[in-house]
């Protein structure tokens, strides 16, 4: 949802209408779009969620999401139709499909996710948010990055406070509603740390309603101080005033913590399809500026040596910092926006 509430926001800054076209689920994400943006929902599902019955009725919610969303674009005629992916996009590029609309994929991942990967050759352009991106014979992407939110770009390039005999301040995040293993493992590997650098932390970890209590207990217990939340709503803040950035390696999270500048230790979703958070995250790793641990094999210790090797070092912590910094794409949401405006027929 994160870039295409960025492209919604450029669009509307060129005058542009928009409408964003979502299923219920995605609609519980919108808090942030601008009030300028009509959100509309139509009906979708997956098939990889649910008991027997849901995966059967998927396709008829699918079927009748894809004409619903056909007689809105039909009536409504818009210049442009640009999917992000997801179970979500299908109603709305079916629909641009049918009805020969202009229409463009943004994928965030290095690897096409099913939906993209479907859409991929019936698509105008594919804009890649992480390059290179394996895509299907005959395909060509156009390198784009991935488009933040104007809230990270207000921080973009924020000074960096190298580790110090100061209080220091470590986010943990796992996407928009934590990560069980970060849950897991996280508070388990502070607690293992030295405690003259221990004592020195503050932690802002975002976790799973279910993990909440124990892992607010576990901070609570190794006398940690340790602010737990489902979801925070001031990530770019938080991200700017960290010594060190704990995360898995979505896209999303990736470009947030490129276009801030921070040293992270990243632990890609081990099922996600085709390892696509590992692709993510090779790029920051390759450069220096992150440390890429695989969830097989994780435990407290191995991350709790990892820690230390970066909050002891503000030498390496300062260059992971300005390395990150080089590998963001501050100009994504312009590129990105300017794919939209060439495909618009005069």
């Amino acid at each position: 949802m994160f870039p295409a509430q960025a492209l919604a926001e450029a669009m509307l800054a060129k005058g542009w209408r928009v409408r964003l076209s979502t299923d219920a689920r995605g609609a519980r994400y919108t808090s942030g779009f601008p009030q300028g943006v009509e959100i509309t929902q139509v009906s979708s599902a997956t098939f990889a969620r649910g008991g027997v019955l849901a995966k059967l009725l998927a396709p008829l919610r699918i079927a009748a999401g894809i004409v619903a969303a056909t007689f809105r674009l039909w009536r409504d005629k818009p210049a442009v139709v640009v999917g992000f992916g997801g179970y979500p996009t299908i109603p709305a590029l079916s629909a641009a499909v049918i009805l020969r609309l202009p229409r463009m994929i943004h994928e965030q991942n290095g690897i096409l996710g099913r939906v993209n990967q479907a859409f991929a050759t019936r698509v105008n352009t594919v804009a890649c948010g992480t390059w290179p991106t394996a895509l299907p014979d005959g395909v060509t992407g156009e390198p784009t990055g991935n488009p933040v939110r104007q809230t990270v770009l207000d921080r973009a390039g924020a000074p960096y406070i190298a580790p110090g005999d100061y209080p220091m301040s470590v986010v943990v995040i796992g996407g928009s509603q934590g990560a069980r293993v970060l849950s897991d493992m996280v508070p388990a590997a502070i607690a293992g740390l030295d405690p003259a650098l221990r004592d020195r932390l503050r932690i802002a970890h975002q976790a799973r309603d279910e993990d909440l209590p124990r892992v607010v207990q576990a901070y609570a217990d190794a006398g940690i101080p340790a602010e737990v939340e489902p979801f925070f709503t001031d990530i770019p803040r938080r991200l700017s005033e960290a010594q060190l950035v704990i995360s898995r390696s979505g896209a999303s999270s990736v470009a947030d913590i490129s276009i801030i500048g921070r040293p992270a230790i990243l632990i890609p979703f081990a099922a996600a399809t085709g390892d696509h958070q590992t692709a993510n995250a090779r790029g920051l790793a390759e450069a220096g500026a992150a440390v890429i641990l695989p969830e097989a094999g994780l435990t407290p210790a191995t991350l709790t040596a990892e820690i230390t090797a970066i909050l002891t070092a503000p030498d390496r912590a300062e260059l992971m910092a300005r390395s990150a910094l080089a590998q963001g794409r501050p100009d994504a949401t312009i590129r990105l926006a300017a794919l939209v405006e060439a495909l618009r027929k005069d």
